[in-house]
């Protein structure tokens, strides 16, 4: 593979992220940003990496780079706020949480992750109401795959 292609190892860097190569997945994703610091895709991706290495302050600050590039990256912003969510930063995952439902009204996971917090937070009313948000949107989503 030629190194200084940078799609080609952005979907390296993809492949071995679904394969849970996720220090392989973090070192094609830095080839990439050393070609193209541009793409806010695979900033998140790195996150995602480093996420699931339990790197949380690295995937926030991948996250960051991901929503500075694109202010309007839900899935950045609720990937965030997982991560501050693991970082006992329940307040600041809350505020990632209702700016990714605000970006997408329809992101279950979101609803369902922001409960959780509100859990943390000591506000079970607000959680419940998220939880049965985030299963209605779940519901509607399954019945859309059926149909």
């Amino acid at each position: 593979m030629d190194p200084d292609n940078a799609l080609a190892r952005y979907y390296c860097g993809i492949a071995k992220l679904c394969l849970q190569d996720y220090t392989g997945a973090i070192t094609d994703f830095d080839n990439v940003i050393e070609l193209n610091p541009t793409v806010a895709e695979v900033f998140f991706f790195r996150g995602n990496s480093k996420f699931n290495l339990k790197d949380y302050k690295g995937a926030r600050g991948d996250y960051n780079k991901a929503i500075e590039l694109n202010p309007n990256y839900a899935d950045a912003y609720n990937d965030r706020g997982t991560a501050k969510y693991y970082l006992k930063d329940y307040k600041e995952a809350k505020d990632d949480y209702d700016k990714a439902i605000g970006l997408n009204p329809t992101f279950a996971e979101a609803y369902s992750n922001r409960g959780s917090t509100k859990l943390k937070l000591k506000d079970k009313a607000g959680a419940k109401i998220d939880f049965a948000k985030a299963a209605e949107l779940n519901a509607k989503n399954k019945s859309k795959q059926t149909k």
